[in-house]
């Protein structure tokens, strides 16, 4: 499924968004920062995956469960994210996401809400769970979306880190030269946890503690 380009947030999803859990993701979608290339690349050469940690010169350190909740806003408890996807005719019907746009004026309950599953979609594909196709969604996400009810009582949180671990366990182990996974949460612990590295601005406070930096992220992908 290729990635959504240019959807735009409605205040009509807001609703939906809040009902999902990901709401203050959608802070960091729109106010993003840029990512710092060398910073990111230096701590990911020191990323063990046979402790996902990262060896640094005075101790080891990690992201923690406790740092995406800090940083991103997500909820860390819940069900846990897994399963495969069965029956994908049922969940497609009603509109493929590459074919959603805005949300069209005076739209009625159910077209709002099948806009908000794929701005949903978007950020899944592009903020939690990118991978390094750069341009493709994995339609695993589309039971979730499909039942936004349900959404909120999922560990998302917990889900963006696992992922974030097996991308770097990926770059240390198989000689990947490109990084996915949810790098705003890389690279805002780093500023948090090393405040050496921190750019000017960043020790205003706002939450999640990632929405800070007031750049507009250009990258999802880093070459090592």
């Amino acid at each position: 499924m290729r990635r959504q380009q240019g959807m735009r947030l409605d205040e009509q999803y807001v609703p939906y968004l809040q009902m999902a859990g990901l709401y203050h993701l959608v802070r960091l979608n729109d106010k993003w920062f840029r990512l710092d290339e060398p910073l990111v690349s230096a701590f990911v050469e020191r990323w063990r995956p046979e402790t996902h940690t990262f060896h640094m010169l005075f101790e080891e350190c990690t992201i923690t469960l406790q740092d995406v909740v800090y940083q991103l806003g997500l909820l860390v408890d819940g069900h846990y994210v897994s399963g495969c996807l069965m029956d994908f005719h049922v969940y497609i019907q009603g509109g493929r996401p590459e074919t959603f746009g805005e949300c069209p004026e005076g739209a009625d309950e159910e077209t709002v809400r099948r806009f908000a599953c794929a701005y949903i979609m978007m950020l899944l594909g592009t903020q939690l769970f990118a991978d390094k196709s750069g341009n493709r969604i994995h339609i695993r996400w589309l039971p979730y979306v499909t039942r936004l009810e349900d959404m909120g009582g999922y560990s998302w949180g917990s889900a963006a880190l696992a992922w974030l671990y097996r991308c770097m366990c990926r770059v240390a182990n198989r000689h990947v030269v490109k990084l996915a996974g949810p790098l705003q949460l890389l690279q805002s612990w780093i500023f948090w946890r090393f405040s050496r590295f921190r750019p000017d601005g960043f020790d205003t406070f706002s939450w999640p503690l990632a929405s800070r930096y007031d750049y507009l992220i250009i990258l999802c992908l880093i070459n090592l």
